[in-house]
């Protein structure tokens, strides 16, 4: 029997019919009546010794507010409960059920940024890779991880490594990176980044070590660079990182700390030579040009005269042969035409001609200087044309004769 059924009211510890006279003997006070009458719970709370609250009879309040019914024990007239023995009703088991079904739900609704992927484990399992965008996944069920796939990430590495030709170089690269495939990258590698470093220390070191040390620390850092680089790329899909390697940057080379400023002397030195080398080139691809063009144009200009001459004599021997030919034809004409041609030719160039006479002391002189002027003042063209020296040397030639005659006339008086 419970201790707060009808009929055990002496074993109540909160009973304040009990407790109203418990050896004061005061009587009951009507105000305790009246106050008893104010309680929703159906309690006495007249005096300083209230009880609790009836537990069944504020539970069955709450379930006739929530709407809920139940079956009593008892007959139809105003006894006490027996204690709550009806179930929940299929409607509110219904809703409760809908409403957690909805709460499960909600919290399974997710979104995947544009630069982002989504990686699906159901029951920590691989599922699917999902694209940006809402998505939903059951909660629970698949948990859904999301990866910066266009995130350009560095890692940056530098250590003490020997060279081929026994020389120690120290190397610092930059390994710029992204995710290439999101599900190897979670999945595969327990660490992806760490791997990438390990990774970049063995190829490194493996370039490194098949180098020379000139090639490392002058004009090699660009081929030290593309190797490295494959290597890397070679390494981590053969792991299954996931990873592209974008980018392999070498930031310095340089000899250890101790032997840094004669290194700095060796690298100087080098530079010097190789950009005195490139003068020199650069020198050489500007003079031998110039110089093979001065060479064709001088074999180009020997060609050239070489044909003159070659056409011009061969014009010469044909010209020759054709005025021996009307020689032997009229031999006293083509003889005076030729020392016309000859007169004219020798005339054209000169301002003065003397002409010795035979058996005389006498010497003629010949202005032609004053015939020219005379020539072009009365307008030529400023020189003799041909009819002029033709006349010319006729007078030339009637005076000689005139004197010639003459003489012989005084030789035969004589």
């Amino acid at each position: 029997m419970a201790w707060n059924e009808p009929g055990n009211n002496d074993n109540d510890p909160w009973n304040p019919d009990k407790n109203r006279n418990n050896g004061a003997g005061r009587p009951d006070d009507g105000r305790e009546k009246d106050a008893d009458k104010g309680d929703p719970w159906g309690r006495q709370t007249g005096g300083r010794d209230q009880g609790p609250p009836d537990l069944d009879e504020a539970f069955r309040k709450l379930m006739d507010m929530l709407g809920v019914k139940k079956t009593r024990k008892g007959g139809s007239g105003g006894g006490n409960d027996s204690g709550l023995s009806g179930k929940f009703s299929s409607g509110l088991i219904a809703i409760v059920l809908i409403g957690l079904l909805a709460l499960w739900a909600a919290t399974g609704v997710y979104q995947v940024d544009q630069q982002e992927r989504g990686v699906v484990l159901r029951l920590g399992k691989y599922n699917a890779t999902v694209l940006p965008g809402l998505h939903w996944n059951p909660p629970l069920i698949d948990s859904v991880s999301k990866v910066n796939v266009t995130k350009v990430r560095s890692h940056d590495h530098k250590a003490l490594m020997l060279t081929v030709d026994d020389a120690i170089v120290e190397v610092g690269v930059s390994v710029q990176y992204s995710v290439q495939d999101p599900k190897n990258f979670l999945i595969n590698v327990r660490d992806p980044e760490e791997s990438l470093a390990q990774v970049t220390e063995s190829a490194l070191r493996h370039v490194v070590g098949s180098s020379e040390m000139d090639q490392i620390l002058t004009e090699g850092r660009e081929l030290l660079a593309a190797e490295v680089k494959a290597r890397i790329q070679d390494y981590s899909n053969l792991y299954g990182t996931g990873l592209l390697i974008s980018k392999v940057n070498v930031e310095n080379t340089q000899a250890p700390t101790q032997v840094q400023e004669a290194f700095d002397d060796v690298i100087k030195a080098k530079e010097d030579e190789l950009r005195v080398r490139n003068e020199a080139e650069s020198y050489a691809n500007g003079i031998i040009p110039e110089a093979r063009g001065r060479a064709q144009r001088i074999r180009e200009e020997a060609e050239a005269y070489r044909s003159e001459i070659v056409a011009r004599a061969d014009g010469q021997a044909d010209r020759f042969d054709r005025l021996y030919r009307e020689y032997t034809k009229a031999p006293d004409v083509t003889r005076r035409r030729l020392y016309i041609e000859t007169m004219e030719s020798v005339y054209q160039n000169v301002n003065k001609v003397v002409v010795d006479t035979e058996g005389g002391n006498n010497m003629m002189y010949l202005p032609l200087d004053q015939l020219m002027k005379q020539s072009a003042s009365s307008g030529a063209a400023g020189a003799l044309g041909s009819n002029d020296i033709s006349n010319l040397t006729d007078q030339v030639l009637n005076e000689l004769r005139k004197r010639q005659g003459a003489k012989t006339t005084r030789e035969g008086r004589n």
